[in-house]
């Protein structure tokens, strides 16, 4: 399938830039490759479930941005192509998300896509306007599988007040992590589809551990959300701190959606002692919906994890976790994490609020610090989940990656 260009990118191909000659386009540019090589593998525990969805791919990502160039108002080009490449993918194995589907149950030899973004600066606020990939308390891009996934519409920054960041924009597509095609939104278990997602909102520095955000965000015909967020940061000398993350937000219908109604708290604090952290959390979910957010996209709660996001309908979920970066013990660039989440009270159909589910994760990374292979990472993800209402996996992520700056 052939990529989409968008429409703002060509222009600026075609001539809307008379001078990219100045030195800041040039000088200030940069490009980078990055080689993913993904291997998956989950288990399906259940019986009557499929066997196991188990693929491995390799993906390469050319990451090409350019400086402004001079004048009051700065114009630049950035660009991004992917490939990804099937290594592996038995019979009735495919479905991992690696790799798209090839329509006889199975997946693609191959499959590329390219990402075209123009963008505008004028003093310290910018815009951009193609292909985007970003996050945000209302709306993040996913990179959880072997190619990113992207959104097609326009972002604007704006940093014009000291401590004090603006972000808002429009989102008319969404491009999955393994298509070539962008598509209509939809909303995350609650259905419906929209070709429009406008949002904005920022956050102030209150004082250098306080922060504060306010965001909004309209799915249109489908949801509207309100979204509030503190961080607070604590600390407490001799390496240590002690940090608080709580998120509120609010949700009802757009439109003539049916009615819709969820309210969702979350509560993070950690702890950090030297290489240690320990960390609490809990999540509760109020209201006759669920959590919405664009499917495929990455919600802004607290016990969100490798496969789960605890965010079905009256659900409350708690979490413990613990990381150790081993940098304090003489080895930069090892790194572990490991948390147990738990979640109850769930409306299930038939069972009133007898759902409950469970999630288990642990992370072990390297990033090579120096020499020859420097940057090369290797990180292996495993996730157990166990639930009375949904799916029982067994689940293993082992990611090799390299980046290479080009200039």
């Amino acid at each position: 399938m052939k990529p989409h260009y968008p429409l703002a990118s060509a222009l600026l191909l075609s001539g809307g830039l008379p001078t990219l000659a100045h030195a800041d386009f040039i000088a200030d540019s940069k490009a980078s490759v990055e080689m993913r090589n993904f291997y998956f593998n989950r288990d399906f525990r259940q019986s009557g479930a499929r066997d196991k969805a188990e693929e491995w791919a390799q993906g390469f990502l050319l990451r090409m941005e350019s400086g402004y160039t001079d004048g009051t108002v700065g114009f630049g080009i950035d660009a991004l192509g992917m490939l990804g490449l099937k290594l592996d993918s038995g019979d009735g194995t495919a479905g991992s998300g690696l790799l798209p589907a090839d329509g006889s149950g199975g997946s693609q030899d191959e499959y590329s896509k390219l990402g075209l973004t123009a963008k505008v600066k004028v003093s310290n606020s910018t815009l951009k306007a193609g292909a985007l990939h970003f996050r945000s308390p209302i709306v993040s891009a996913n990179d959880s599988r072997l190619l990113p996934q992207t959104f097609q519409g326009a972002l604007l920054n704006v940093q014009e007040i000291d401590n004090l960041t603006l972000q808002g924009g429009k989102i008319n597509r969404i491009k999955a992590n393994s298509s070539t095609d962008y598509t209509e939104m939809t909303g995350n278990r609650i259905g419906g589809s929209s070709d429009s997602f406008v949002f904005g909102g920022g956050e102030y520095k209150i004082t250098p551990q306080l922060t504060a955000g306010l965001h909004y965000g309209t799915l249109e015909d489908i949801y509207q959300q309100y979204y509030g967020t503190l961080l607070h940061v604590l600390p407490l000398g001799d390496g240590q701190s002690f940090k608080t993350d709580l998120r509120y937000s609010q949700s009802r219908e757009d439109g003539n959606f049916r009615d819709l109604d969820n309210k969702a708290f979350g509560a993070m604090f950690t702890y950090s002692l030297g290489g240690h952290a320990f960390g609490a959390g809990y999540q509760r979910m109020s209201g006759d919906d669920p959590f919405p957010y664009i499917a495929s996209s990455d919600p802004f709660l607290v016990n969100f994890v490798q496969i789960n996001d605890f965010a079905n309908t009256e659900e409350r979920s708690w979490q413990v976790r613990y990381d150790y970066n081993f940098a304090s013990i003489g080895i930069p660039g090892l790194t572990f994490m490991t948390r147990y989440i738990s979640g109850d009270n769930v409306e299930v159909a038939g069972r009133s609020r007898e759902g409950k589910e469970w999630e288990r994760n642990t992370d072990i990374a390297y990033v090579v610090q120096n020499g020859p292979l420097k940057n090369l990472g290797l990180k292996w993800r495993n996730a157990t989940v166990r639930s009375n209402f949904a799916n029982d996996l067994d689940e293993n992520r082992l990611i090799l990656s390299y980046t290479l700056a080009l200039w």
